[in-house]
This record gives structure tokens, sequence and C-alpha cells, in this order.
């Protein structure tokens, strides 16, 4: 009888190289350095820490892109106004086809996407994430929303690195080397939505709350050393490598009393309802464009808001294009008190032509862009004196945003840490506090609670047709 050969293991069942690397840590450095209670610990906390390395290096990758991209799209435009009408289409159309071709979920802010994968993170579940989150996903998402901004599209970066961030979070928690302890899926994905929001804007602070009031409704203790560890990591590897920046630098903010009390709650509900007046347009013209089903009906859809837009850039200049904070820096260090009036519109416009073209992007910075310029307007209307109207310009700021996404403290604490006022946080918090009721009025719920119901319904949509595709392959 031929001798019995001992069964070799399929390419599949091979560990990885990183997962090879995890074990020769643990084996000559963990071991021989820790308890079995502390080696538990760190071993659950090692690929966290690697997450987290990876998301502040691919945070300033992206950075570096996207600005890029915004400032090519001013140079072009400024030199040949008219190419708006060609170039703003086209990309819309091709950063769309990315996005429907090769990785739907890639599509608009990542926030909701992330939220409902979240939610999904359960083990009946857990297997429908990888389309919310795959790293094709990641890929794409980056890809379509540079194509976009490089077109003169009005979105941000920073909902695209959350959703990014929690998918490496995801990609190396499921790569861990077979028995090893492991943090539950859930926390993986709140730990890389925070360190992406941290990293993006260098908010450290506004991660953490962020992951407490928007991203989940479990209780902070289950998961606040991975989040605290996360967050301190990825915002580290951002700052070694950009440096201790601030987002906006230090804007002078002083507050007199008097009219400005005034002006702090006006603009608090007047760009609170502002903001989820916004949410719920952008809702509705998502609602709108569903009923084009051919692909043709589609891409005319999306050339149609790319030639609008076109034509916004043509006529406004670069302020109608990009994530808006140029326009924030202007207002808030060389204000000369004569913006138009309209530019908020336009931007408002903008966002919603961008967003509704169903390629990537967020919405986090040119909120704060709208918001600002909003501030300005009303501190202008009410007579504030010029020295508090930074003081206005922030808390319309974060008024918008509370509009939209429904986090008064998330957005009073980012605007807090991209200039470094601590002395006006009250007013920020009041701010928010305001603008959130001011938008229950409008809507009850959040922009991102109304699209996460949508993700959460095509992921469940599809796992019976990858199940059904694979049954009939065996």
């Amino acid at each position: 009888m031929p001798e019995a050969t001992e069964k070799q293991p399929s390419p599949e069942e091979q560990p990885s190289f990183y997962q090879r690397v995890l074990s020769v840590i643990d084996q000559r450095i963990v071991r021989s350095l820790y308890s079995a209670r502390v080696r538990r610990t760190v071993l659950q906390s090692l690929p966290f820490w690697i997450a987290s390395l990876l998301t502040g290096i691919v945070a300033v990758a992206y950075e570096r892109v996207f600005v890029w991209a915004e400032e090519t799209s001013f140079t072009w435009l400024r030199a040949q106004p008219l190419l708006a009408f060609v170039l703003t289409p086209l990309a819309f159309l091709f950063a769309w086809l990315l996005c429907r071709q090769l990785a739907p979920a890639a599509r608009g802010s990542g926030i909701p996407q992330v939220m409902a994968a979240i939610e999904l993170s359960t083990p009946v579940n857990y297997r429908k994430t990888g389309w919310l989150l795959g790293m094709r996903v990641a890929v794409v998402k980056v890809l379509s929303s540079v194509v976009l901004l490089l077109g003169g599209g009005v979105i941000g970066r920073e909902g695209p690195t959350i959703q990014v961030s929690a998918a490496i979070f995801r990609a190396i928690n499921r790569l861990q080397p077979v028995g090893w302890p492991q943090l539950s899926r859930q926390i993986a994905l709140i730990t890389g939505g925070a360190a992406g929001l941290a990293a993006a804007f260098n908010t450290p602070l506004g991660g953490i709350v962020f992951v407490v009031e928007e991203l989940t409704q479990t209780h902070i203790t289950h998961f606040r050393t991975a989040v605290f560890t996360a967050v301190i990591i990825a915002g580290l590897t951002a700052q070694g490598l950009l440096g201790p920046y601030l987002y906006l630098g230090y804007p002078s903010v002083v507050m007199s009393g008097g009219m400005v009390w005034l002006g702090v709650g006006t603009v608090a509900v007047v760009c609170g309802m502002a903001g989820a007046l916004f949410a719920k347009s952008l809702l509705w013209l998502n609602g709108y464009r569903k009923q084009f089903r051919t692909l043709g009906a589609q891409a005319g859809w999306v050339a149609a808001c790319g030639l609008l837009l076109g034509g916004l850039a043509y006529w406004i200049g670069a302020d109608a294009v990009g994530t808006g904070k140029p326009i924030i820096n202007r207002l808030l260090f060389q204000n000369n008190y004569h913006t138009p009036w309209y530019l908020a519109a336009v931007r408002w416009v903008g966002m919603a032509l961008s967003y509704s073209s169903g390629a990537a992007g967020g919405i986090f910075a040119t909120s704060l862009s709208v918001g600002s310029i909003m501030g300005d307007g009303i501190a202008q209307l009410i007579r504030i004196p010029n020295t508090d109207h930074n003081l206005i310009v922030l808390v319309s700021m974060v008024s918008f945003l509370t509009g939209v996404v429904r986090s008064p403290f998330t957005a009073a604490i980012l605007v807090l840490e991209m200039t470094d006022r601590h002395s006006v946080i009250f007013q920020l918090l009041l701010g928010g506090m305001l603008a959130q009721g001011a938008a229950s009025l409008v809507d009850p719920e959040s922009f991102y609670e109304h699209l996460k119901a949508g993700f959460l319904s095509e992921a469940l949509a599809r796992q019976p047709k990858a199940a059904s595709a694979a049954a009939s392959k065996s």
C-alpha cells in the first residue's frame, strides 16, 4: 500500500504574510514580556494599532491628493472658464460610473454606510458588511471623489475618510491569526470611524464625540479603550506627516456681549433650520433620481447635474466649486465684508448637484462653508460689530452642520479643535443645541439616519443573490 501522505493546507488555509508577522511578534516579544492576562489585551489591541497607523497614513495621502485635485480645478477654471461646460459634466459621468460599475456602496458621503455596517455587525449578517466596507469600495471611494473634485465638484473628504478608515479596520480585523483573542467586529468598525475623523480633521476629541453621538448607541465603556488608542495613533501619524496643524488656523475671536448674543441665537436658529432643509433637499433629489432606471437616463441625469454646476462655475468662478475651505479662511482671516449674499445659495446648489450625481463625496467641509457664508451675511444684516464677526461665523458653521447631521456636540468640538478657540466653547455648544432644536422642527431624524436605512435595505437585499450564485457554482 502507498504510504499515507500528510494533507497539505489549501492556499485559502495558509496564513498570510501579515498573519505570520503577527505570530512572530507574539512568540518572540509578547510572550516573553507579559503575563497571560496582559498578553491577551496586547494581542487584542495590536491589530487595532496597526489599522490606526494605516489610517493615519492613508488619510494624509488622501488629503494631499484632494488638495492637489482642488487646486487643479481652480487652475483650469480660472484659465479657461468655458471648459466648465465640458470638463465638469465629464468628471461627473466618470465619477458616477466608477461607483455604479465597481462599487455602488462607494457613492455619497460614507458615514451612512458605516452606520449601516455597524448595525449589520452580527454573526448572522456580518458577511453583508463587505458590500459596504470592502477594500474595493475604499479604493473606488477615493478615486471617484478625486475625479469629481478635479471637475469642480462641491464635496469634502471627511465622510469618505471615515468609510475608508472603517474598511481598513474591517480588513485588519478579519486578517487576525486563528486563535487570537479578538475584539468584536462592531467595535472594529466603530473604532475605524473615530480614527478616520480624527485623522481627516486633526480633531481627536471630535472623533471620540462623533462615535458616541452619531455612530452607535452602545455604551462607551464597551469600546472606550479601543477608540481612544485608535484616535491617538491615527492622529499622531497624521501629525507626524503633516505637522501639528490646525484645519482652519487661529482666527481672532472676541465676545463683546450685547448684540453678539442676539447674533449667536439668530444664526443658530436660522442656520440650524437651513441645514435641515438642505438635508431634506438632498433626500428629495435622491428620491427623484430613482425614477431614472435605464443606464442612458441615469447618465443623462448625471450629465445634467454636471452641466448645471459647470454653468455656476463659469458664472461665479472658483468660489462655486471645491471644498469651500478657502472661503472659510477668507471670512475668518481676510474678511472685506463684501461677500456676495447669493454665494451661500450657489454653494448649496453645488453641493446638491454633486451629491445627487451618485458619485463619491462628503458634505462635512462643504456644509461648514455654507454655514460660514450665511453667518457672515446675517452678521452684516443685523449690524454685528466687525470685531465680533468671527464668532458669529464659527457659530454658524456649527449650526449648519448640526442641522444636517444632528450631532451638535460633534460639530462644536470639531470647530473648536479646527481653530483652537477654547474661549468660545460655550457659545459654540449653545449654537449647536439651539440649531438642534430648530432643525428638529423641520425633520426629527438626521440626514444620515435616513440614508442608513437605504443602505441597510440594499445590503440585505444583495445577500440572497450572492448566496444563490455561490450555490449555483457548487
